[in-house]
């Protein structure tokens, strides 16, 4: 096995308090179907505000997909222009994946129902 088959990719996004949590959760959703872990970074209340808001956002993404994600939050601590920060940082991973039949033709502007 090689290296890259023993430790997943990580993608890493960096989340500020001006971030638009709609091209923050495109990112994540795009990176979950790619079968990257992602991680989101976020130092201060407004960061870690728009990482929320983003996650939940992608969640609404992957979901009717059959994608459902976990995310793990936990402490990071990094330094920015030579001064320690805490940060949070977010782990985002696919949870399961649901068989979820995918609408064609005609039927594609209409929401698949959810499953639960």
């Amino acid at each position: 096995m090689s290296t890259s088959e023993q430790k997943p990719d990580v993608g890493c996004l960096k989340v500020s308090s001006k971030s638009s949590p709609a091209s923050v959760a495109g990112a994540i959703a795009g990176m979950v179907k790619d079968g990257v872990s992602v991680e989101i970074q976020a130092v201060g209340a407004g960061a870690v505000n728009q990482a929320v808001k983003a996650i939940a956002i992608s969640r609404g993404f992957l979901s009717p997909i059959g994608i459902e994600i976990a995310c793990v939050p936990s402490f990071a601590d990094i330094v920015i222009d030579g001064e320690y920060r805490t940060a949070i940082r977010f782990t985002v991973d696919p949870r399961y994946t649901r068989g979820v039949a995918q609408p064609l033709g005609d039927d594609a502007h209409r929401p698949v129902p959810e499953i639960r």
